[in-house]
């Protein structure tokens, strides 16, 4: 519900730094909570995708591609204009098993080990566009 709250701006619409309306290739950015916004060092942000009908990364089909490149592209261009981190410094991510069964994806500093972004968890969002 959580999610969803977002998504349809109940909830945390003033932390929103990106959206793209779209039904289909849609997202919602906004910091994760885990980043206190004032340092790009640990730069953290969460897209949440429009759709309601993907649950995780097992989900995703060639089909989402259009999907997945919009979150990264726009993504990426968002960071940038807000907060001057270009694209090549960012790491973009899905965990697998997710903390929580909506589609989303993890951006952060390069430079930066969250939990869970090592192998074992994160799977690279231009690794999972290039394998479907």
């Amino acid at each position: 519900q959580w999610v969803y709250n977002i998504l349809e701006k109940k909830a945390e619409a003033d932390r929103i730094i990106h959206e793209d309306p779209d039904p289909c290739t849609g997202f919602v950015l906004l910091p994760d909570f885990k980043w206190n916004q004032s340092q790009l060092d640990d730069l953290y942000l969460i897209a949440l995708v429009r759709r309601r009908d993907l649950r995780s990364l097992r989900d995703l089909t060639a089909e989402h591609l259009p999907l997945l490149t919009n979150i990264l592209t726009q993504g990426q261009e968002a960071i940038c204009r807000r907060f001057g981190v270009r694209g090549c410094q960012l790491r973009a991510y899905l965990h697998y098993q997710p903390s929580y069964y909506h589609l989303h994806v993890h951006f952060t500093a390069l430079g930066y080990e969250a939990a869970g972004s090592g192998v074992e968890r994160a799977h690279l969002l231009p690794d999972v566009i290039d394998n479907l």
